[in-house]
C-alpha cells in the first residue's frame, strides 16, 4: 500500500528535524568546553524541540548504590524525579514518558537500594519487585520479657535501645487496659519486617497493634483483655515447648481460679524477683509477699504480664482444654514432658517422678539447677 501525502510529509519533516539537529549538536561539538556546557544546559528543551528521544543510561548500573523512597500514594511524576534527583537514571523524562507508555507498572511503598546509571526500564522493573524493598527483619520469640524483646529491636535495626526504652516508658499513648503496670506482654511476638528507617515508636506501634488485632480476630472484649494476656502469659512461660500442653496448663490455672485456689506459679514468682532466666524459686521467694507477682501468697492472677503470649497461649486461656487437673509438673526438662494431676497425692508422685530424673545423671541434674 502506498504512503500517503500527510505520512510522507511527516517523514520528511521528521527527517529535517533529524538534520537540523545533527547541525545543531555538531555545532555545539564544534565550540568545544563552551558547546558542551551549552549542551548541559539545554539538553532537555532541545531534545523536545527536535523530537528526540530522552537521554538514558544503559544497562542495570553499577556503584555507588543510593536509598530510594517510595511513598504510599507516589505518582509517576514524583518517581521520576526521585530516581533523576537520585542519580539512578539519567533524566527525568524518560523515566517519565516509559511510565505514559506502560500503565501496567505498579510501586510499592517503601525503601529501595538501588545503583546508580541504571536504564529507566531496569530501575522501573527494580521497583516493581516488592521483594526488593529494604526492611529490617526482627523475629520475636514467645515468651520474652519485654527487656529482651526491645533489646532484639534493637539488635535487628540499629535503633538504639534507649529509644525504644523511651517509647515503652509511656503506656498512656498505647491505650492499655487501666490495669496494666507496663507495656510488658501487649507486645505481640512475631517476625515483622519493619520499613527501613522506621523508629521505635512506629515499630512499637505495629506490634501493640498486632497484639490487638489477634485478640480481635479470638474475639476478646476490650474489658477481658487484661486478665486474659496476664493468664496467657504466665501458660507461655510454665507450658515448655510442648503445643499439646497449653490447653491443659490453662485448664490448670483456670480450675485452680473458678474454685478459689491461688495459682502457685513458680513463673510468676521468679519474675518478680527479677530472676527472669529461669523459673526455679526457693521457699524464702515463696512466702515473699512484697512480691506482688507471687501467686503462691497472692490471690488470683499476678499484678501483669510475665513475657510476651503468642498465639498458642492466647487460645490456651480463652479456650483451655477440658479436665479435671489442679496441678501438673515436667518430668523430663529436657523433653518438656509433663504430668498433670487431679489431687496432690498424684501430684506429690509426679515430683518424685521429676527428683528421680535430676539425680539420674550430672546431665539431667545441669538441666534441674
Amino acid at each position: 500500500m502506498s504512503e500517503t501525502r500527510r505520512e510522507a510529509r511527516a517523514k520528511t519533516s521528521s527527517k529535517r528535524r533529524g538534520i537540523i539537529a545533527g547541525v545543531v549538536i555538531a555545532s555545539l561539538v564544534m565550540l568545544g568546553g563552551g558547546g558542551f556546557l551549552a549542551w548541559n544546559t539545554y539538553e532537555t528543551p532541545i531534545r523536545r524541540l527536535f523530537d528526540l528521544p530522552p537521554p538514558d543510561f544503559v544497562g542495570e548500573g553499577s556503584a555507588p548504590t543510593v536509598l530510594v523512597s517510595i511513598g504510599d500514594g507516589d505518582y509517576g511524576d514524583a518517581i521520576a524525579q526521585k530516581l533523576f534527583d537520585a542519580g539512578v537514571t539519567k533524566s527525568f523524562d524518560v523515566v517519565y514518558e516509559t511510565l505514559l507508555a506502560d500503565s501496567s507498572i505498579v510501586f510499592y511503598p517503601g525503601t529501595f537500594e538501588m545503583k546508580t546509571g541504571m536504564s529507566a526500564a531496569a530501575a522501573l522493573k527494580y521497583l516493581a519487585n516488592p521483594d526488593n524493598r529494604k526492611v529490617w527483619k526482627v523475629t520475636i520469640p514467645e515468651g520474652l520479657i519485654l527487656g529482651d524483646v526491645l533489646a532484639l529491636l534493637s539488635e535487628g535495626t540499629g535503633v538504639p535501645l534507649s529509644d525504644f526504652e523511651t517509647v515503652v516508658s509511656d503506656t498512656a499513648q498505647f491505650r492499655l487496659p487501666e490495669e496494666a503496670p507496663s507495656m510488658e506482654g501487649y507486645l505481640f511476638p512475631a517476625t515483622y519486617e519493619f520499613e527501613y528507617g522506621a523508629t521505635a515508636h512506629s515499630m512499637i506501634t505495629t506490634m501493640v497493634k498486632e497484639m490487638n488485632t489477634r485478640l480481635t480476630d479470638l474475639g476478646v472484649p476490650l474489658d477481658d483483655r487484661y486478665a486474659l494476656i496476664t493468664l496467657a502469659s504466665v501458660i507461655q512461660r510454665e507450658a515448655g515447648s510442648n503445643p499439646d500442653d497449653f490447653g491443659k496448663v490453662g485448664r490448670v490455672f483456670t480450675n485452680r481460679i473458678e474454685n478459689g485456689w491461688k495459682l502457685q506459679s513458680d513463673a510468676t514468682v521468679a519474675y518478680g524477683t527479677g530472676n527472669l532466666d529461669t523459673v526455679w524459686t526457693t521457699d524464702a521467694e515463696r512466702a515473699d509477699a512484697s512480691n506482688l507477682y507471687n501467686t503462691y501468697v497472692h490471690d488470683g492472677l499476678p499484678v501483669g504480664p510475665i513475657g510476651a503470649p503468642g498465639e498458642v497461649a492466647l487460645r490456651a486461656a480463652l479456650e483451655p482444654t477440658p479436665g479435671p487437673w489442679y496441678f501438673f509438673v515436667p518430668i523430663n526438662l529436657k523433653t518438656g514432658e509433663t504430668v498433670f494431676s487431679v489431687t496432690a497425692a498424684e501430684h506429690g508422685r509426679a515430683v518424685g517422678q521429676l527428683q528421680a530424673w535430676c539425680r539420674a545423671s550430672e546431665e539431667n541434674a545441669a538441666y534441674c539447677e
